[in-house]
């Protein structure tokens, strides 16, 4: 069995910082301590550098169809992408397209298993329902799914009315599963965006207009008196309104067994980057907010009321009649241009799942807003906890996979379209100077990403089975 020794570095978790070395047996961390053997050991000097557990995004959609096109990402370049960031475990929806469920999981695993090159999981979209669906929700539980979700949008697509929803979290309840909840008000937007489109209203910025932040906020607190009513716990997903947060604090408050994630576009755009000429670049769902927004977010943050930051993760090109190089290939995929004449066919979704711990990093922990302890809780520990991986994810414990990112808090570089591994043609956070940026990745022993070298392969990442009844935070 092959051994690694990770000496010298500065050990994060979500509740301590402390120098120690540790030994990798395998696939797994066998000990943390000082003055372990070197014989037969690979070493990996840990310097001046902090020893982080590996990323966990709990929020991306890869390989996903949406307006004629898909997104750009699949779970072969998504997950390099995201190793690259010091992401080592992804987790991705499977969307409810056959009336039977575990045929849909096995659609997806056929997808992903061959491409992944990270650790994943699933969540399993509930976007219709019946009785032959509420009697094979239960099944998933033995496919290692144990999360449900669900929607209060997208009328006649994705949405299911209050009454099924609450049926879904029952269920859920009894099979010690987590209900997620996309929080918009889908009648509201159905009339404001006819309306919108009959003005000739068709610049990106009318996907915020029409999707207003008070639909959000009254459904966070909907959603949230629903799973109260169904004693059953809840995670709030990309929550991005201040009313939303206040909710979210108010129903924790009660005691509710309520949990929120929030997205990093959310903590640094605003609807004023959709009036740009180039807006297109920043439309997903829920949309951008305000400076007020944007600010109770980071409160949020601050205060442990939001839980987890996921990304979203669902790219597309700006330009999809322009090919860029992958990986020495040329790549095209219709874009955002798709949408060019009518908001309404711009195609929902950003890159995201590489820049998540670079950029909240740099303005977060750098900046001082977050502790190097609520970075790791935020970015990994607290969805391992949430989603029933910890502590073989999200920990640098005994036992542990030895996910590990090893982390370099000097290192500054320019970031952008050219530094980030998403296979799309534009970054968000193009030329923002960034300091801290991983150094090693390593993916269950594996040397995954040294530097800017790429060591990972399509079909190395493992599908994880999860448990129920998983822990509330």
């Amino acid at each position: 069995m092959s051994k690694t020794i990770i000496k010298n570095g500065t050990l994060i978790t979500a509740s301590e910082t402390f120098q120690a070395d540790i030994l990798i047996e395998g696939e797994k961390i066998a000990a943390v301590g000082r003055d372990f053997d070197e014989a037969g050991c690979r070493v990996v000097d840990a310097e001046d550098k902090f020893v982080l557990p590996g990323g966990i995004d709990p929020h991306t959609h890869l390989d996903l169809p949406m307006f004629d096109t898909v997104s750009s990402d699949d779970h072969y370049s998504g997950h390099k992408a995201a190793a690259f960031g010091g992401t080592t475990t992804v987790m991705d929806f499977v969307p409810d397209d056959k009336n039977d469920l575990l045929q849909n999981v096995e659609a997806w695993r056929d997808k992903a298993d061959p491409k992944a090159a990270v650790d994943f999981s699933f969540h399993m979209n509930i976007t219709h329902f019946d009785k032959e669906i509420a009697a094979q929700i239960p099944d998933l539980v033995g496919a290692g799914i144990t999360t449900l979700k669900v929607f209060t949008a997208y009328n006649g697509r994705l949405r299911l009315q209050d009454g099924e929803i609450f049926q879904v979290m029952r269920i859920a309840r009894d099979q010690g599963m987590l209900t997620m909840l996309h929080a918009e008000n889908g009648d509201v937007i159905e009339v404001l965006v006819q309306e919108a489109l009959e003005a000739g209203h068709t610049s990106p910025e009318w996907h915020a207009h029409t999707r207003p932040a008070w639909g959000a906020v009254e459904s966070v607190l909907r959603g949230t008196a629903l799973a109260a009513q169904a004693g059953a716990p809840l995670y709030i997903v990309h929550m991005n309104t201040a009313g939303g947060v206040d909710q979210l604090k108010y129903a924790r408050d009660l005691g509710l067994p309520v949990m929120g994630e929030t997205c990093p576009p959310y903590l640094f755009f605003t609807v004023d980057h959709l009036r740009r000429p180039d807006g297109a670049k920043w439309i997903c769902s829920p949309p951008m907010r305000s400076i007020v927004d944007k600010e109770r977010i980071w409160l949020g943050l601050e205060d442990n009321t939001l839980q987890t930051l996921g990304t979203d993760h669902c790219p597309f090109f700006y330009d999809g009649t322009t090919p860029i190089e992958y990986e020495g290939e040329e790549v095209k995929i219709p874009g955002k241009e798709l949408g060019k004449d009518d908001f309404t066919k711009i195609p929902n979704g950003l890159p995201g799942v590489g820049d998540r711990l670079p950029v909240l990093w740099t303005e977060g922990v750098v900046k001082g807003a977050l502790t190097p302890n609520q970075f790791v809780a935020q970015t990994s520990t607290n969805a391992a906890k949430i989603f029933g991986l910890y502590p073989r994810k999200g920990s640098l414990m005994p036992g542990a996979d030895a996910d590990i990112a090893i982390w370099d808090p000097e290192k500054t570089l320019t970031y952008g379209v050219d530094v980030a591994h998403h296979r799309t043609d534009y970054n968000l956070y193009e030329g923002w100077e960034l300091q801290g940026y991983p150094a090693k990745v390593l993916l269950r022993g594996k040397l995954i990403v040294d530097g800017d070298e790429w060591l990972g392969k399509a079909g190395m990442g493992q599908f994880l089975t999860r448990q129920p009844d998983a822990e509330v935070i």
